[in-house]
């Protein structure tokens, strides 16, 4: 079985109970999560063969981090136990009108410190077909973004595809280097680009026509967003882009589009109501890609795969995607209705 790979920062997330205010009862749900976490986990709950690569310090809150990565089947022999502090995470559960808020913890981490060298990525890639990573890591610090730049070209040379989601974090980008001046450089060794509008413009500095905080978006414009990539970017092969259509923190329009060099493809939308929690929905959408370009038949299917897959994961509290390719291929096949499966 080919094995997926991914490299990134998980952190400690402290959530207050439902859509609770900060402190307005004095008690946090504690659980872990990050972007290439969250990928890894959905990746080995659909089947695969998933390794995991991260910097996590030796001790009791890391050794809790690393098990519950193992509890879903992940690899975690390649982690590089050192540093101090595991990041944190706060995270405010929005309601209505009130948007979600996040709140950083992460200066000092084992990851922020980490540099290259830290990683053995000849052990990490062995046996590895896939290797994926995100625009986050490169951007907690100067270290960390050297580390990711040796990631993704040692995957290349050892003939892995690279996949990267562009993630563009405004509030991470603190260290003097701009996220183009470090994402143009990681992109141009990836094979498959994952991002939203925003990614591409603030990551890539690349822009068309997009109204990110529009509540109806055009499918045309993002197929000129993603030929705009494509052109900047010729060794991609793919980008695919989530359209997100906010129109409250609980009522989103949630579809996709993918760009496969030949041909432009949009999938289905769904009109998500109710969200329980959006975060770690952008990286089950690329775990779901993913998991579909490498077992599904067509790119069509893919995609409708990864939408679908972000569809459910708004319905599941935490960072991590608990799913099955079983449920996933049940909403792309048209069943959402929601009734109780006896």
């Amino acid at each position: 079985m080919a094995k997926y790979i991914t490299f990134g920062e998980i952190m400690l997330r402290l959530k207050p109970p439902g859509t609770e205010r900060f402190f307005q009862s004095p008690q946090f749900e504690a659980t872990f999560g990050g972007g290439e976490a969250n990928v890894a986990v959905a990746l080995a709950r659909f089947g695969c063969d998933v390794g995991y690569a991260s910097v996590i310090p030796a001790n009791a809150i890391g050794d809790a981090c690393v098990a519950e990565l193992r509890r879903h089947g992940i690899d975690t022999s390649t982690v590089v136990r050192k540093g101090s502090r595991l990041g944190i995470y706060f995270l405010e559960g929005g309601a209505n009108q009130r948007p979600s808020v996040v709140i950083y913890d992460r200066a000092g981490a084992a990851i922020a410190e980490a540099k290259p060298g830290d990683v053995d990525w000849a052990k990490t890639f062995a046996g590895g077909a896939w290797f994926h990573i995100t625009g986050i890591t490169p951007a907690i610090s100067a270290s960390a973004a050297a580390l990711s730049l040796e990631a993704v070209a040692k995957a290349k040379e050892m003939g892995l595809t690279v996949s990267c989601d562009l993630n563009y974090r405004k509030n991470l980008w603190k260290y003097g280097k701009t996220a183009p001046e470090v994402m143009g450089e990681l992109v141009r060794s990836v094979d498959v680009a994952v991002a939203n509008e925003e990614d591409c413009q603030k990551s890539l500095g690349v822009s068309a026509p997009v109204d990110v905080e529009g509540g109806h978006l055009s499918a045309d414009a993002y197929r000129k967003l993603a030929e705009k990539v494509l052109a900047a970017y010729p060794n991609l092969s793919k980008i695919a882009i989530t359209l997100r259509e906010s129109r409250s923190a609980d009522e989103n329009g949630w579809s996709g589009c993918l760009h496969t060099g030949k041909e432009f493809l949009v999938s289905r939308k769904y009109d998500i109501r109710d969200i329980v929690d959006r975060v770690g929905s952008g990286d089950t959408f690329a775990a779901g890609l993913i998991y579909g370009l490498t077992n599904l038949p067509t790119p069509q299917e893919a995609l409708e795969f990864a939408v679908a897959a972000s569809c459910l994961k708004h319905s599941i509290p935490g960072d991590l995607p608990l799913l099955s390719v079983a449920e996933v291929k049940a909403l792309a096949g048209g069943s959402g209705s929601g009734r109780v499966q006896r």
